[in-house]
């Protein structure tokens, strides 16, 4: 048993390697420019967050400060991209054998509950407003709000032109939502300063806190779930244990398989492949690696491999060939 699993670890090593050789490569290539990009665009956002929060504090509109919301929501999402790029390049080590991915994940889910909470907030302060209405200064709200839609373009366009990672497309795809808080907030400037219609403002203030709400409920899900070690979304189990019986030549069947995740673009699993007398477990292993990487994306697998007659039936009972 234990040569076996030694053998296989050194397996799964080597692939471990390989990938983050890949990894690094591509940093090489696109992590310097990236990191820059991301990094203005964080002290964009951030700091025209405190603007706009102080803006609405002084005119006293609620859509101003719902937007400095989002803008924060932005601004913790900007921070995890930049985070993540800044530890891709951390090499793991003896107390983190995967290494630093993971924190992205955690403060993903951490930012994802403070912003649950802060749209809980805006709403029940816009309930409150809605029941007394409170008098409300156009002329700054307008002006900050046309100030924050600048940023907001300015700061899409830096993450647009920052490559293809999915981490950016996420934190681009952020700033692209807090456009529509910043057209909320001008709307209802320019209402209030026309008609002097008040509760525009909470009734806005409510439309950017659902903004919040759902980019949030979707963080805090996600995260939570790959915290949970949950199964990778579009891996089944049940269908990579049929795919490799089906493809991999040797291999009469495949149970114990776990799958989950490092972080959402890095998949992982444990196997048991049972093979049929006489089958070369080498190329089995081989084969089975290559057919999850292939086919199903995953580049970090540990794979059992057993042989020989099963007692009952039952798979826990096949013995193990050390090889």
């Amino acid at each position: 048993m234990s040569a076996t699993h030694h053998h296989e670890h050194g397996h799964g090593h080597h692939g471990h390697e390989h990938d983050h050789r890949g990894h690094d490569h591509r940093g090489h290539a696109h992590g310097a420019g990236n990191e820059r990009r991301v990094l203005i665009a964080l002290w964009l956002t951030g700091g025209f967050m405190i603007v706009e929060a102080a803006g609405g504090i002084l005119s006293g509109s609620l859509a101003l400060i719902a937007d400095a919301g989002h803008m924060l929501t932005d601004t913790g999402a900007l921070a995890l991209a930049w985070i993540a790029v800044r530890l891709a390049k951390r090499p793991a080590d003896d107390e983190r054998s995967y290494g630093w991915h993971r924190a992205e994940i955690l403060a993903a889910f951490l930012n994802g509950v403070a912003m649950l909470a802060l749209s809980a907030w805006i709403i029940f302060e816009a309930a409150m407003r809605l029941a007394e209405p409170s008098p409300v200064l156009g002329g700054p709200m307008l002006v900050v709000a046309i100030g924050g839609l600048a940023v907001n373009i300015l700061s899409f366009f830096m993450l647009h032109g920052a490559g293809d990672s999915l981490n950016l497309k996420g934190a681009a795809l952020h700033v692209l939502g807090d456009l529509l808080g910043s057209v909320a907030a001008i709307a209802a400037a320019i209402v209030i300063l026309f008609t002097g219609f008040m509760p525009i403002d909470p009734m806005l203030s409510v439309l950017v806190a659902l903004l919040i709400l759902r980019s949030a409920w979707k963080v805090t899900r996600d995260s939570a779930h790959i915290l949970m070690e949950g199964t990778p979304h579009g891996l089944d189990p049940d269908a990579i244990a049929a795919d490799l019986v089906k493809t991999v030549a040797g291999v009469a069947d495949v149970h114990h398989v776990h799958a989950w995740s490092l972080t959402p673009g890095q998949s992982l699993v444990t196997l048991h492949a049972h093979l049929v007398d006489g089958a070369d477990a080498h190329a089995a292993l081989s084969g089975i690696k290559a057919r999850l990487g292939s086919h199903f994306g995953i580049g970090h697998a540990t794979v059992q491999i057993e042989q020989g007659a099963c007692a009952d039936g039952h798979h826990n009972d096949c013995g193990e060939k050390q090889h």
